[in-house]
């Protein structure tokens, strides 16, 4: 009897954290955007491969620097933008970038209009391993469209960026850079896809951000000599983000 008894706890428990996080959710979802560029005359007009986070005052954004297009080409009017679904409509709101650490792969954007929903940044040294978060974003970029997407996950492992290899020739300029200026990402046993670079890693009880998602950067220095990639997942600490936010102000 006792331990039916446990069991039906443990059920109602387990449904009760469900619905938390279904609640969380629908608040985080109005905050998670899409990074790209707008061009009218290019086909298709809308392009992006990435996802970005609103932070502060409802009009800076956080994403990846390798997000981010390598050149805009404003003689054809091309401009950066992000992308959101507002009251059940697609909009595009112009950007500018503000502020980036390339060394750590994190930027951040100005946004136009009105302000959307920021969400609240945590403090990522507190994480710990075998903590459970979420990541919401664009995991296949416009496949899905304007839809973002959660995922779960644990935090496997707080390690260095950069292991030491076992012969030289598999050393190159990025890893010995990182070598030498080593820095601890969370690993992460949940499935992220290049999409889902800049999306927030956040705490599922309180929604606060610990992380931004980083799938490429990387993969290169962990996975840089494996034939097929073994879809572990990293995100970038949000201390860092603070970082170059007080840099630029």
């Amino acid at each position: 009897m006792i331990f039916l008894v446990l069991v039906g706890d443990s059920i109602f428990n387990d449904c009760r954290s469900s619905e938390d996080i279904a609640e969380l959710v629908v608040k985080i979802k109005p905050s998670i955007v899409a990074v790209g560029t707008f061009q009218r005359t290019r086909s298709p007009s809308v392009i992006f491969s990435g996802t970005g986070f609103i932070i502060g005052d409802g009009l800076h954004v956080v994403t990846n620097v390798h997000v981010l297009p390598e050149k805009v080409d404003q003689a054809k009017l091309e401009t950066l933008a992000i992308f959101v679904r507002e009251s059940g409509q697609e909009m595009m709101r112009a950007a500018e970038e503000v502020g980036r650490d390339e060394a750590h792969d994190v930027a951040v954007l100005k946004i136009s209009g009105a302000p959307l929903p920021p969400m609240t940044l945590g403090d990522s040294m507190k994480v710990r391993e075998g903590e459970i978060y979420a990541f919401s974003g664009y995991p296949i970029g416009m496949v899905l469209g304007l839809y973002p997407v959660t995922h779960r996950a644990m935090i496997s492992a707080i390690t260095p960026i950069a292991i030491p290899v076992h012969q030289y020739r598999q050393l190159d300029k990025t890893m010995l850079n990182r070598l030498q200026n080593p820095y601890k990402v969370f690993q992460l046993d949940g499935t992220a896809y290049p999409g889902n670079s800049g999306s927030p890693l956040y705490d599922i009880k309180s929604g606060t951000v610990v992380g931004v998602i980083n799938k490429v950067f990387v993969q290169e220095s962990k996975e840089h000599i494996l034939d097929r990639p073994s879809g572990i997942s990293y995100a970038i600490p949000i201390r860092l983000v603070e970082d170059l936010l007080r840099k630029f102000k």
